[in-house]
């Protein structure tokens, strides 16, 4: 069950304007990349459902997250159908991110006053998940539409909240176009916490990165 409403996770995503995410099939391996990301100021985190068993890896984040990291707001990513969305929400998920726009999703998110972020890459596709009532939308893949579609989309739409995902990467050059073209939030995943030539992960980095990332965000707003 979520720890919070959709409400409380959109007004964190707006707060801190960055949702990192991550997967990995080795959940100590997950903890410890979860924990630097806490300690670097992340109040969110994105686990992208992409692997085998991969509820089971979030099942133990969730449960770490609540007992060790108060705070924390985790969500599930990579949702593709409305039985994966409540199994995450059974386990714990605080929101729930889509590729594309699912209105099953969109229900069973809506049932339980659950965030749910659907990926959509035209006007008529966030028009259509606001009237389902989505609060901040996910732009992907980001890079493809970049921050000219965000400004063009924030004309007409300027009650329109947007997250783009895939082309945001953590510096100043990066951030700038995408928050003065109007974003709530960025998601960013392998720019963020990145794992090394043998898969290993450098945890006092990530850390760092995030710190650096969240104070460029906090300038540009």
């Amino acid at each position: 069950m979520a720890q919070y409403s959709r409400i409380e996770v959109a007004l964190k995503m707006k707060e801190t304007g960055l949702v990192p995410l991550f997967y990995h099939q080795d959940i100590e391996v997950s903890k410890k990349v979860l924990k630097a990301c806490y300690d670097g100021g992340a109040r969110l985190l994105e686990f992208t459902s992409r692997g085998d068993f991969a509820h089971e890896v979030f099942a133990a984040l969730s449960k770490y997250a609540i007992a060790e990291l108060p705070g924390m707001i985790l969500g599930v990513g990579s949702v593709t159908d409305a039985a994966a969305a409540s199994l995450y929400m059974q386990l714990g998920a605080n929101f729930i991110v889509t590729p594309v726009l699912r209105e099953d999703i969109a229900i069973a998110c809506n049932r339980r006053k659950v965030l749910w972020s659907p990926g959509c890459g035209t006007l008529t596709e966030i028009a259509r998940a606001e009237e389902l009532g989505c609060e901040i939308v996910k732009l992907f893949p980001g890079d493809i539409y970049g921050p000219e579609f965000i400004k063009g989309i924030k004309g007409p739409q300027p009650w329109t909240s947007i997250m783009p995902t895939g082309g945001v990467s953590p510096t100043v050059e990066n951030l700038s176009k995408w928050f003065k073209a109007g974003v709530t939030c960025v998601g960013i995943g392998s720019q963020l916490i990145k794992a090394d030539q043998n898969g290993a992960f450098d945890l006092v980095q990530i850390e760092e990165v995030v710190k650096e990332c969240l104070r460029i965000i906090q300038s540009l707003k």
